[in-house]
């Protein structure tokens, strides 16, 4: 069972918090059995498009590409993912899947849809359970430096994460590595962003969250690939660290899921806010694409 209500951002954020919110005038939140989540609405009559962050992250993670988007047409819907910004921090369930459940939920209750779903990292898992278990409001996702598998660690990848989160300077350790992930060109607000990060995962019990989910192995979302059938474009850093061969993470990738891909030269992690104006462009054109193509059914393609 969900309920909504919604509260003007003004009344919540002040400073550099406001980069916990999207850049809309409110925040509006769906309330389930689980807990409450936050989430923004630019409203429209256009093809809807909505973008799950990385975990950890928070909703302004969209905040380059959402005014492109809106320019564009769309409807744009940004949440904040379970545990984080403006969303409850604690939960029984934070895996890809579930979340991937919100950002339908959200969907239904907005009587919105079919939607394009964008996810960043772990969320383009989501936006894989998405298509799968609501096909009929799903027409495509956008998969921005897609984490959709167990990736393995060395031996000193793995120490540094334990001494990283061992001590009071595990939020400090965790926003260091949020800025590794843009090599070239951070957004000018970087600092700002960060310090809203930090800030938000310093409130109780979302720090918990945040190792809680870096313990969920990705098993279940890398057992779907094969069924994927939701027209699909990869958007891959070429320096994304989070990969010993980007490139070829985002090729293997493809070829399971039948996807359009886009190598972002120079790129991180995070190449919808590095390199917003190519990224966005590329997203509107292939939204655009399903919007005039209609409802399309891939072939499964198996490995």
């Amino acid at each position: 069972m969900v309920s909504f209500r919604s509260q003007p951002i003004g009344l919540l954020l002040n400073g550099s918090d406001r980069f916990m919110a999207s850049n809309d005038a409110q925040t509006q939140f769906l309330e389930t059995e689980g807990g409450t989540i936050a989430f923004d609405d630019t409203g429209g009559t256009g093809p809807v498009v909505i973008g799950i962050p990385g975990m950890g992250d928070l909703r302004s993670e969209y905040r380059l590409v959402k005014p492109m988007l809106q320019h564009a047409g769309f409807r744009v819907v940004t949440l904040d993912v379970r545990g984080f910004g403006e969303s409850s921090p604690e939960w029984p369930d934070y895996s890809a899947r579930a979340v991937g459940r919100d950002a339908i939920a959200i969907l239904q209750q907005l009587s919105a849809g079919p939607a394009t779903i964008m996810g960043n990292s772990f969320a383009a898992g989501s936006a894989l359970w998405a298509s799968k278990e609501a096909p009929g409001l799903v027409n495509g996702v956008v998969l921005l430096g897609p984490i959709v598998r167990d990736l393995p660690l060395t031996t000193i990848q793995k120490l540094v994460l334990s001494l990283g989160f061992a001590g009071p300077w595990r939020t400090w350790f965790w926003t260091t590595y949020w800025s590794s992930l843009f090599p070239t060109k951070p957004a000018p607000d970087h600092a700002e962003v960060k310090a809203a990060i930090g800030a938000n995962l310093r409130e109780p019990k979302r720090m918990q969250a945040l190792l809680t989910m870096l313990s969920l192995s990705k098993a279940d979302t890398a057992a779907i690939l094969d069924e994927v059938s939701v027209p699909s474009l990869i958007v891959m850093g070429s320096k994304d660290p989070d990969f010993p061969d980007p490139v070829e993470e985002a090729r293997s990738l493809a070829s399971r899921i039948n996807a359009e891909t886009m190598i972002v030269a120079g790129a991180g992690h995070y190449p919808h806010v590095e390199m917003a104006d190519d990224v966005g462009q590329r997203i509107i054109a292939f939204v655009r694409q399903l919007d005039e193509s209609g409802p399309t059914v891939l072939p499964l393609r198996r490995s």
